[in-house]
């Protein structure tokens, strides 16, 4: 299901379609290139990696071996999932954690009005 919700947003995002429709100038921008390539094939690669892992400890003799087969290849790719992950502290690329909203938008006393003005939340009011 996370699976499907990333392919979701991958396809709908405007930084992914930013990135394919101008793929020789985004290659050069590290933040767009993070969110075009590098995000989603690295976790692939991790799903890869789990599903590799599982197989092979399918095949082992002893529950030990078994469980040690399970922590290298789970281990490695949680690896690769958290390097994969846009912190805010990572040198690939940053994002905030928590984002602000505008605060005019929210206190403002014609809210619902400007909420009602665009044709597709007409239905949310």
């Amino acid at each position: 299901m996370q699976a499907l919700m990333g392919i979701i947003l991958y396809i709908l995002s405007p930084i992914t379609q930013y990135f394919l429709t101008h793929f020789k100038t985004a290659v050069h921008l590290r933040q767009i290139r993070f969110f075009g390539m590098e995000h989603s094939s690295m976790m692939i690669l991790a799903a890869i990696i789990l599903l590799i892992g599982s197989l092979k400890s399918k095949n082992a003799d002893t529950d030990d071996r078994r469980f040690k087969i399970l922590l290298i290849w789970f281990g490695l790719a949680l690896l690769i999932v958290l390097s994969s992950i846009p912190w805010e502290f990572s040198p690939l690329t940053s994002r905030p954690s928590f984002r602000s909203f505008d605060q005019r938008f929210f206190h403002s006393p014609f809210r619902l009005s400007r909420i009602a003005a665009i044709p597709s939340l007409k239905s949310a009011v």
